[in-house]
């Protein structure tokens, strides 16, 4: 007899942002720079920096709780939770296992990924296919970062493009038509010196500071997102034509926008919130993708693209019915 497969379905969206919101003009006040040179180069009008008593974990809690809402379950429901981040709130334990302890789902499997931007797509990938091969039931996704802790703010280049937040998604595993039709995931260390922190327990034995070639890093995501873009669309055997949204990593909205052109995408299909939150790294896939859901471009039925590029290079896409 054959047994139907199981697909990891999304069941419900959560979104959490740092109390403070700084725009461009009072960025602009305490950094050498304007609000016409960011917005020109990035697209970016404000972004939420985290308070004192605001961290990784407590952002990805609130993230966590509103998606456990959205899906009408408990936190007992969840029998596997994934954190994506770069920003952990200690070097270990995982940032994961405070989550699963604030929800009281304890017991369950709970641990970090690191993979920068690209984070939450590999954390999504994990996920589901634990779902496919019945090694967990229901699972909390979720991408969380206060990139502000680890920012040179002396730097102009790159403290003005990155933003804290949190963002989650609730998985269940079903039968039918809807989930990931296809997911694709790549990583390239060569790398390394474009998009790098310079510090780290084995190396310098500190947290250190985002450094970035800026100009690099957008050649070569424009490049990365566009072949994986066709590659993923490839394998679900789909056209861009067949995409009612696509959900990109909020870097930049030049490389959004070039991205999009090369593909030939509808720029009135593309999540864009760059502009609200900066880049939140990890976060910003389902950060904006609980916009999109809650806002109700994004319905039930709707297929939707979620890709990212990172440091590392890491980079992926998943196609997902929604």
């Amino acid at each position: 007899m054959t047994v139907a497969a199981l697909h990891a379905v999304i069941k419900g969206t959560g979104s959490a942002l740092p109390r403070n919101r700084v725009s461009n003009a009072e960025l602009a006040a305490k950094v050498d720079t304007t609000d016409e040179w960011i917005t020109e180069r990035t697209g970016i009008k404000f972004r939420h920096i985290a308070e004192p008593d605001e961290t990784t974990s407590s952002l990805a809690i609130e993230a966590s709780r509103n998606a456990l809402q959205a899906a009408n379950m408990a936190a007992a429901d969840i029998d596997l939770i994934i954190l994506a981040t770069a920003t952990p709130d200690q070097t270990f334990p995982a940032s994961a296992t405070i989550v699963q302890h604030a929800l009281g789902c304890n017991g369950g499997v709970a641990f970090d990924v690191a993979a920068v931007c690209s984070g939450f797509l590999y954390a999504f990938s994990v996920a589901e296919s634990m779902i496919r091969a019945g090694s967990a039931r229901n699972a909390l996704v979720i991408g969380a970062e206060t990139f502000s802790r680890i920012l040179d703010w002396e730097d102009r280049t790159t403290c003005v493009l990155f933003g804290d937040g949190a963002g989650a998604v609730v998985l269940s595993g079903e039968v039918g038509t809807r989930g990931a039709l296809a997911t694709k995931l790549h990583a390239d260390g060569q790398h390394n010196e474009l998009l790098y922190v310079d510090g780290g327990p084995s190396t310098t034995g500190t947290v250190g500071k985002l450094r970035m070639k800026g100009r690099e890093v957008f050649r070569h995501a424009v490049t990365n997102l566009t072949s994986v873009l066709h590659e993923v669309l490839a394998e679900a055997e789909l056209t861009a034509a067949d995409v009612d949204w696509v959900v990109p990593h909020q870097a930049n909205a030049r490389i959004i926008e070039a991205t999009a052109k090369k593909l030939g995408l509808d720029p009135n299909k593309v999540v864009l919130t760059v502009d609200q939150h900066a880049n939140t790294s990890a976060a910003s896939v389902p950060l904006a993708l609980d916009v999109a859901v809650r806002d109700g471009r994004i319905k039930a039925g709707d297929v939707i693209v979620i890709e990212a590029m990172g440091g590392g290079f890491t980079w992926g896409a998943s196609v997902i019915r929604i």
